[in-house]
């Protein structure tokens, strides 16, 4: 790889309150900059969250979210597993443009210019808190073992724009996570655990980890609004991905289901009960109105059937589950709640995905990176969330070992053995994906093969370092 990213940070900023009302430009500490947070759950389903159906998981806070903003009911991960969803979160890029391929693979490279730099940049308080997936926290240890080659792919979220974080390098309990019982793992080291500021965490924190998480978050964005500067938050919460392990006063809601199920369902109330206790304390700080907050899963629920064990997450009407680019796996539960920009009770069909956060909240400020790495993969949502626009413009590309796929606004191209063979899907009539439209409509196909050809051709020139060394052509360096 060439070069550091000193010569991607090249800012052009543009008018940020021209086109925001009276509300937002009075709000974010005076600044006309609102803040954004981005929280994330682990593996939460489609069909888990109450906003989505669910009649049995209490979500009272995200319902809440839900009915106070904009929800997504075609919202996808990049990804059917979380460090390649997570990546493009921060980089509105696809994965494989810099090697994130799976789960503990990897690392954020230093030429991408994330989200969290940019905003830092435009005097945005950044921080981290939970779970980060997107390279080791330190070059000679990794929780996942020697494999992980933690020398190659050490990346912490201090060096990728974030100047507060709490974080962890991937999952841990999502109760009492300082217990050796509830390692993830073979691996009982206090560095598998949390890190604050590059400081390894040993003193024994204890009960509900969304409640760890959450407790490190508010402080931040308490001190941010104190100093009159906007922030950008990152809380990407660990439930309910294994070790899953509900509280007794949790495993007390569901006492009439199984065992399973009680720590299931209790893990993910007690995450949404920190969404409510985060929606309060932006409503005690001000700040509610002047605050992008977005929800979503990275990726689908874990389990072969979601009936098994604690694994009994919930993909709704939709084929596939975690690690499938059936629906399943890469459709999940979302939402936006901004009081001074998006009118409560809305729902939203048009696809999206977690690639839009980088342009959506860049187009929204009016900046832009001059010094990011191109093609930028995700799109803006301004637009749609404007209501100038009702569609996606450009469809959404996936890639994930030997599953490709390739969305437009009603139909999916799909293939399990690396472009071989491929299934068609109307996921509008077929949401589903029992019927394969490919013998019906070949045309169709050939065109949406032609431009997923195109796509997976330009991820490899990306790996390749063609972006970085094009990009530094333009900077002249």
């Amino acid at each position: 790889m060439i070069g550091r990213r000193e010569f991607l940070r090249s800012i052009a900023t543009g008018a940020c309150t021209a086109f925001l009302p009276r509300a937002v430009a009075q709000a974010g500490a005076g600044t006309g900059k609102p803040n954004i947070i981005l929280c994330m759950a682990d593996d939460l389903g489609w069909g888990d969250p109450g906003f989505n159906g669910n009649a049995v998981i209490r979500t009272p806070n995200l319902d809440a979210m839900a009915a106070g903003g904009l929800r997504f009911t075609r919202f996808y991960a990049a990804a059917p597993v979380c460090s390649p969803t997570r990546g493009s979160c921060l980089t509105g890029r696809h994965p494989y443009r810099y090697g994130i391929f799976f789960a503990n693979e990897g690392h954020l490279r230093d030429e991408e210019v994330t989200l969290a730099e940019v905003l830092r940049d435009q005097g945005y308080a950044t921080g981290h808190f939970g779970k980060w997936h997107l390279g080791t926290l330190l070059p000679d240890y990794s929780g996942k073992g020697a494999g992980r080659n933690p020398k190659e792919n050490c990346m912490t979220p201090g060096r990728s724009g974030f100047e507060e974080w709490f974080s962890t390098e991937f999952a841990v309990a999502t109760w009492d996570p300082y217990e050796p019982a509830n390692s993830h793992g073979k691996s009982h080291d206090v560095r598998a655990l949390y890190w604050h500021n590059g400081r390894n965490v040993t003193e024994k924190l204890a009960g509900c980890d969304s409640r760890i998480i959450m407790d490190r978050a508010l402080p931040f964005m308490r001190q941010a609004v104190a100093a009159g500067r906007p922030f950008f938050a990152v809380i990407w919460f660990h439930a309910p991905h294994a070790p899953v392990v509900a509280g007794p006063p949790y495993k007390q809601m569901y006492a009439s289901y199984s065992e399973g199920e009680q720590h299931y369902y209790g893990c993910i109330t007690a995450l949404d009960e920190q969404i409510g206790r985060l929606r309060a304390e932006l409503r005690r700080l001000n700040a509610a109105d002047s605050t992008m907050l977005w929800f979503c899963s990275d990726n689908g629920p874990e389990g072969k059937d979601g009936t098994q064990g604690r694994n009994r997450g919930s993909a709704g009407p939709f084929r596939g589950r975690k690690r499938d680019l059936l629906e399943g796996g890469i459709r999940v539960p979302a939402l936006l709640e901004w009081p001074a920009r998006i009118q409560g009770g809305q729902v939203t069909d048009v696809p999206c995905c977690t690639a839009d956060y980088y342009p959506t909240v860049l187009d929204l400020l009016g900046f832009r990176a001059q010094g990011q790495p191109e093609p930028v993969d995700g799109i803006s949502l301004r637009p749609l969330l404007e209501g100038t626009r009702r569609d996606r413009p450009a469809p959404i590309a996936f890639e994930s070992g030997t599953q490709v796929a390739l969305m437009d606004e009603r139909y999916k191209l799909y293939s399990q053995d690396r472009g071989r063979s491929y299934a068609l899907y109307d996921l509008v009539a077929d949401p589903g994906e029992t019927k394969d439209l490919a013998a019906e409509d070949p045309a169709r196909v050939a065109a949406m093969k032609t431009k997923l050809d195109g796509w997976r051709e330009s991820c490899q020139r990306s790996l390749a370092g063609r972006d970085y060394r094009e990009q530094q052509r333009k900077e002249g360096t």
